[in-house]
């Protein structure tokens, strides 16, 4: 029964985060420009970014589904983490590192789901 709510928490903490950069993505924040052409992939990976966090977002919020949103989530974040690292600086447009702290607080949730999950991963990958 712990396990279940840590995992909950975990699911809505990702989605959360997940979820509230949309509106800067879409909307076309100065934020997410400035970003995502420091990248050289404006506009298209802001797009992009959006509609894949978004997936990821609804699969993890899915039990059944959780581990891929998870697996995939994990991806997402550390291409974002390795953005702030080398490229963009852990500060953007003095954010105080806001950006980069909630991509880390995605990624480790992400692992947490997918350690929680593992039987499932296990099976997959198990030969027949």
């Amino acid at each position: 029964m712990k396990t279940q709510i840590i995992a909950w928490i975990l699911r809505i903490a990702v989605a959360a985060i997940l979820l509230q950069t949309l509106f800067f993505k879409f909307s076309g924040a100065p934020e997410s420009i400035y970003i995502f052409s420091t990248l050289g992939i404006e506009p298209y990976g802001r797009i992009g970014s959006g509609i894949s966090e978004l997936i990821v977002a609804i699969l993890i919020l899915i039990p059944r589904t959780t581990w891929i949103g998870a697996l995939v989530g994990c991806g997402i974040m550390t291409g974002a983490i390795f953005s702030h690292l080398f490229v963009l600086g852990i500060e953007v447009k003095n954010d105080c590192g806001l950006l980069f702290s909630l991509a880390t607080i995605a990624f480790m949730c992400c692992l947490t789901l997918l350690y929680l999950n593992k039987n499932k991963l296990y099976n997959l990958l198990k030969f027949k």
